[in-house]
Order: structure tokens, then C-alpha cells, then sequence
């Protein structure tokens, strides 16, 4: 699927093939970006036509170059946090330099292929960065929830009612775009006490304009931005590539995802150069999309040019949508991104893999960080594999019938996780002439395993043993040459013949 999608025949196809659902789709994710940005823009202290200009240029230019078609990408809380003091100490000029240096990394980073480093995160650090982002969807719901007007409980209902209902009648036009075009003609036509769109902040009231981040070009201002740059760079693209892996799996289709780190770096350096913020893809936005029926790049392209029109040209209809409505938006979205099987499941998957997506979970919502959960979540799925690969390796020994000759047949493999087990098996101060290390069966894998043979060759050679190491295939053998010690000391090991 991902050829067709990225070939020059399939290029037309990826637009073509889903236009009605697309431009639909499209529309729906419009109106959800709008309280997003607003507020990521709020977090990063700048003015709320920062994230809306980010969120048109950035989803416009992504849909374009991106490597995931139907993704949403934007300004996001993410990338918001990390910018707030940078901002706070040197302005908002420093933030858009800052912005352009991180699009430069994430392209170095698609160069260099970076996007395969996708393969190391574990299905249960994927399931809990899932479940914490649900999580983090509907936290961001509860200002709306609390202290309201019952008008606001009953619109967030019935938005949810149909919804959830509408489906049933006809999956035509999603049922989002439905729920929030009801709640909007209900609230206008009854004058009703709710938050609307227009309270949220300024809008702004101009297309965005071209110019370069006004900062001096000096090794000083690169010594300020660069700290800030590969951290937006580094949570970006890990945010951005996690929700290109879910939303393969929501479609069943492939994407490209070295393409998807150089189509995030243009997106962000485009969206600096026209007064925006730096940002990634949406998970919450892009299960809008893709629940709505959005398949296409198309998709990606309306929710930015329909965005711009809505601020430009219809900002007087979209001062009186109710946050309510996209409160219920958001709410669908929590509910469809949580992976309930997955709690059934911590019965019965094995308990690493279980601790794996619950320690993701807390530590993404402790911190309101995703990057910082995937981590902590990425290094204890590589803590638990390393035990587990570590068990695999043994150790057994034989005496000879004279008593003179202890051998010791080494099986699995032998790496800093289980160096210590092959140390701790090889007994030196056993009162025997000679000890065979056999390793036809084994596998040294780096220098924590070298190091482990040296110590007990050179400990056994101290105490008046030989030593003879045998078995030792190519890739080990050459290891063992490069940086062992106890060859160059006494004989060198043999190998095994083939």
C-alpha cells in the first residue's frame, strides 16, 4: 500500500481516491484545531494568532510533504511546553528562529534515517502512549466541565448523542461535523449562556505573512536556541512518528516514516517564516480524521486551507460555535483513543509487558510529557528484554576422568546483561591443571563479554591454570582480538571450524 501511496502512479490516487470523505474530515478537524491552538499558544505565552497561523501552514504544508497521508499535524501542547522559557526570556522573534533550527534537525534527522529508530519502541510502550494521551485528551476537557452552565452539560450530551447516534441514520457526513453544526444553530437560535469560540481569545483577522526571524546571527544566538531547537526537534518527531505507527494500524496502511521526519522539518521551518509556532502531529486531531472517514492527503490539506478560511472569512459564523460542541468532539476522541482491551489484557499478558504500559501511563500523566513517558517506558521494555535475554545463557561443566581437566560448555548469549552469570559459573580457584571455555554454542555480543572471558582466562592463568579457549565463531573471534586482553597475554583462543 505505502508504493502505491509514494510512488509517481499512486500520487494522484493518494488524492483522488476519497475526496468527499476527505474534504468532510477535513472540515471536522478545522473546528477541533481551533481551542487547541488557542491554548497551546496560551501555554507557550504567545498570542493565540501564533498556534492558529502555525496549525493553517504547518497541516497545509504536511499534507504535502508528510509521509503519513490522513495525519494531522499542528501546534501542540507537546511542543508548547518546551517553549515557554524561551519565549518568556527572550521573545517571540528568538521563538521562531528557534523554530527553524528545529525543522533543519528533523530534516538532517529523515536524511539520516532516523525514523527506523521506530522498531525499538515495544507494543506495550505504543498501547500506554495511546491510553496516557486519552487520558491527557479528556483532562484538558475538565475546565470545560466544571463550573458551567447546565446549558453547557446539556449541549456536551446531546453533542455526544448524536455523535454517537448519527451513525445509525447514515455515515454520509460525519457524525462530528453534524453534532457541532446542531449545537451551533441550537445556541444561536436560543441565545444560550455558553462559552463560544469568540471567548477563547483574539482571533486574528489577516492572512499570515512572510518574514524572517528578527534575532541577531551571531554564535551567541545559536548557544540560546540550540538546547531549545533539538528538544523541539526530539519530542516533535517522537510525537509525530508514534502517531504515524497508529494511525498505520487504524488504516491498515503504511507510511514513510523518514519521509514523515524531513515533512515535519520543512512544516515547521515554513511555519516560523510566516509568524507560527512550532509543532507535530495530533493524535487527538488526526483520530478525528481518520474515524471521520479521511483516508487521503486531502484531508490533511482541507483541515489547513478550511482553518484559514474560518479565521479570514467566516470568523463571524466561528465566534458563535460553542465550546461545547468541540468539547464533545474531544470527549469522542478520548473515549475512541483509549485502548480498553488493554485493561482485560493486564490479566493475561505476561507482567513486564504489563508494568511497561502502566509505568508509560503514569508517567506521561505525572508529567503532562509524552516524550519522558515513552522513554521511561522504552528503557524498561530494553531493562526487562535484557534480563530475559540474559536468562537464556548457561553454563555447564565436566570433569575429565583423570580429574586434571575442568570444561565448561558456555550456551546462549553472553552480553552485559549476562556477563556477570558466565563470571560467577567458571569456578578459577578449582584445584584443577587445565579449564576448556567451549563456546561453540555461545555468542559474544560486546566488550562487557569480552571483558567477563578476560577476567576469568587471566584470574584461572594466575593461579597456575591453562587456559583454552575453543569454539569461538568469526564475529566473536574478532570482538575477543579487538579489545580483549588475555590473548595478548598468553595463547590466543581458538576457533571453530566450519
Amino acid at each position: 500500500m505505502s508504493r502505491n501511496i509514494f510512488g509517481t502512479a499512486g500520487l494522484l490516487h493518494g488524492w483522488r481516491s476519497n475526496v468527499r470523505a476527505d474534504a468532510l474530515s477535513g472540515i471536522v478537524v478545522a473546528l477541533a484545531l481551533i481551542p487547541e491552538a488557542i491554548g497551546f499558544s496560551v501555554i507557550a505565552g504567545v498570542d493565540p494568532k501564533v498556534g492558529l497561523y502555525a496549525s493553517v501552514v504547518i497541516a497545509c504544508t504536511i499534507a504535502f510533504a508528510g509521509g503519513r497521508p490522513a495525519m494531522i499535524s499542528a501546534a501542540t501542547a507537546a511542543t508548547a511546553v518546551v517553549m515557554v522559557d524561551l519565549v518568556r526570556e527572550h521573545g517571540v522573534q528568538y521563538l521562531f528562529a528557534a523554530t527553524i533550527l528545529m525543522g533543519l534537525i528533523q530534516i538532517l534527522a529523515g536524511l539520516l534515517k532516523l525514523g527506523r529508530l521506530m522498531r525499538f519502541v515495544s507494543q506495550s510502550v505504543m498501547t500506554g502512549f495511546v491510553n496516557a494521551l486519552a487520558i491527557l485528551i479528556f483532562l484538558a476537557q475538565l475546565p470545560e466541565l466544571t463550573g458551567v452552565t447546565p446549558a453547557t452539560y446539556g449541549l456536551i450530551a446531546l453533542g455526544l448523542v448524536i455523535i454517537y447516534g448519527f451513525p445509525r441514520i447514515t455515515r454520509a457526513i460525519p457524525s462530528p461535523l453534524v453534532a457541532i453544526a446542531v449545537l451551533t444553530a441550537l445556541t444561536a437560535a436560543f441565545h444560550l449562556d455558553v462559552r463560544t469560540v469568540s471567548h477563547l481569545g483574539a482571533l486574528p483577522s489577516a492572512l499570515p505573512s512572510f518574514a524572517l526571524p528578527d534575532v541577531p546571527l551571531t554564535l551567541e544566538t545559536l548557544r540560546i536556541l540550540l538546547p531549545y531547537a533539538v528538544t523541539l526537534a526530539a519530542v516533535g518527531l517522537l510525537e509525530s512518528l508514534l502517531t504515524a505507527q497508529i494511525v498505520d494500524d487504524m488504516t491498515d496502511t503504511g507510511s514513510n516514516k523518514n519521509r514523515e521526519c524531513m515533512g515535519q522539518g520543512l512544516a515547521n521551518m515554513t511555519s516560523a517564516v510566516f509568524g507560527g509556532m512550532g509543532g507535530c502531529a495530533m493524535i487527538g486531531q488526526s483520530v478525528i480524521n481518520v474515524s471521520s472517514g479521511a483516508r487521503g492527503r486531502l484531508s490533511t490539506l482541507v483541515a489547513g486551507a478550511f482553518l484559514l478560511v474560518l479565521l479570514v472569512a467566516l470568523q463571524g459564523l466561528l465566534a458563535v460555535v460553542p465550546v461545547a460542541a468541540l468539547t464533545a468532539v474531544m470527549i469522542m476522541v478520548s473515549l475512541n483513543t483509549f485502548s480498553w482491551r488493554s485493561l482485560a489484557q493486564l490479566r493475561t499478558n505476561p507482567l513486564p509487558s504489563s508494568a511497561v504500559m502502566l509505568a508509560t501511563v503514569l508517567v506521561v500523566v505525572a508529567t503532562r510529557d509524552l516524550a519522558i513517558g515513552v522513554l521511561v517506558g522504552v528503557l524498561l521494555s530494553g531493562v526487562f528484554f535484557a534480563g530475559k535475554v540474559s536468562r537464556l545463557s548457561r553454563v555447564t561443566a565436566a570433569l575429565s576422568a583423570d580429574g586434571r581437566t575442568r570444561t565448561y560448555h558456555v550456551t546462549g548469549q553472553v552480553f552485559f546483561a549476562s556477563a556477570g552469570t558466565f563470571t560467577d559459573a567458571i569456578d578459577v580457584l578449582e584445584p584443577v591443571e587445565h579449564l576448556v571455555i567451549d563456546v561453540h554454542a555461545a555468542h559474544f555480543w560486546d566488550i562487557s563479554a569480552v571483558a567477563a572471558l578476560d577476567r576469568v582466562v587471566l584470574k584461572a592463568r594466575a593461579r597456575g591454570r591453562s587456559v583454552e579457549v575453543i569454539g569461538l565463531n568469526a564475529a566473536s573471534a574478532t570482538l575477543v582480538e579487538r579489545f580483549g586482553t588475555h590473548d595478548k597475554a598468553g595463547a590466543a583462543p581458538a576457533l571453530a571450524s566450519h
